[in-house]
């Protein structure tokens, strides 16, 4: 697996372990592995034996054959992250690229049966006119619909391992896991609406709608993805039930959380006003497009081909604010 020390990643190892799997996973930096077994500890696994950490980076090929030699199936969930929105969205999108291709690469000439990638709801959802209609596997992202540097590394980093393995894949099997906002047990203040929310750092909610899903049943649905029969040559969105705007993520903490969520805005920013402030606002910059928009999509396909079922997304949104209360100050 790559990205072992990710949150998405962490939660997936949980869920191989659980599942009776041992697990080699990637690290770029070997000083975040300590860290990534506290995580396991954590969540309930033990991290001896079954766990090993290697060091491979997606921008570099060195590491990558010795990491998949031996493995039966690989899941890639790793991505380059950058903390600014580059000027160049090619510093975004060619390390996604070219580090899924390396994956795939090593993954093929080990003899692997099936990777299963990370992909994102970025990679359908972005880029459309307004719709009544779920977004579902079926749809992709329009490249010239104006999109953010990262929706388009998620949606030329899925083309490209499509491609790969139609072209040179030699009978490997590739499925992907498509996640919208993904929510859940946090043990860093990493979850930012969640956070900002609680801490009264968004004077105002935004009008803007999507759907959210818990980790851990986006790893479960990884596990699935893995092992079903069914899964090979799939795309699956991890979601849980209908899209919801800010304005029911809000109403959800002050109903369930009381007098911990006094500081959680109750007023939604005019559309006029949110769209202005896009412009002066680099933090706001990326929704500039979305205001207004609901990028509800469905999961139905998962749970009919492979019996996913995740949990209720607002027991979720309570079980990530109560972890970030728990942060220490």
């Amino acid at each position: 697996m790559t990205g072992g020390s990710g949150y998405i990643g962490s939660w997936c190892t949980l869920a191989l372990l659980h599942a009776g799997h041992s697990v080699r996973t990637t690290v770029h930096d070997p000083a975040r592995e300590p860290q990534a077994r506290e995580m396991l500890r954590n969540g309930g696994a033990d991290p001896g034996a079954d766990v090993r950490f290697v060091r491979a980076d997606l921008r570099r090929d060195e590491g990558w054959r010795e990491a998949a030699a031996g493995c039966d199936a690989v899941l890639h969930v790793a991505s380059p992250t950058l903390t600014q929105v580059p000027r160049d969205a090619d510093e975004m999108v060619r390390p996604a690229v070219d580090g899924t291709l390396r994956v795939l690469r090593a993954a093929r000439d080990a003899g692997v049966r099936r990777v299963v990638m990370t992909s994102a709801i970025g990679a359908i959802a972005y880029g459309h006119p307004p719709r009544d209609t779920p977004f579902t596997e079926q749809d992709w992202t329009d490249l010239g619909g104006g999109i953010e540097p990262y929706q388009r590394s998620k949606t030329l980093a899925e083309r490209a391992a499509w491609d790969f393995v139609a072209g040179e894949g030699d009978g490997i099997e590739l499925a992907t896991v498509n996640p919208t906002g993904v929510l859940g047990p946090d043990y860093s203040p990493s979850l930012g609406l969640i956070s900002r929310m609680l801490d009264g750092s968004m004077p105002a909610l935004l009008k803007f709608a999507s759907g959210y899903v818990d980790v851990r049943d986006v790893a479960s649905l990884h596990v699935l993805a893995m092992t079903e029969p069914a899964a090979a040559g799939e795309r699956f969105i991890a979601t849980a039930g209908h899209s919801l705007w800010q304005r029911d993520i809000a109403a959800v903490l002050r109903t369930r959380l009381g007098e911990r969520a006094a500081k959680v805005p109750t007023r939604e920013m005019p559309l006029p006003v949110a769209r202005a402030l896009t412009l002066v606002n680099p933090q706001l910059r990326a929704l500039r497009r979305l205001l207004g928009r609901d990028l509800g999509a469905t999961s139905a396909k998962a749970e009919r081909l492979l019996g996913w079922k995740p949990r209720p997304i607002e027991d979720t949104i309570v079980e990530t604010a109560e972890s970030l209360l728990a942060l220490p100050r």
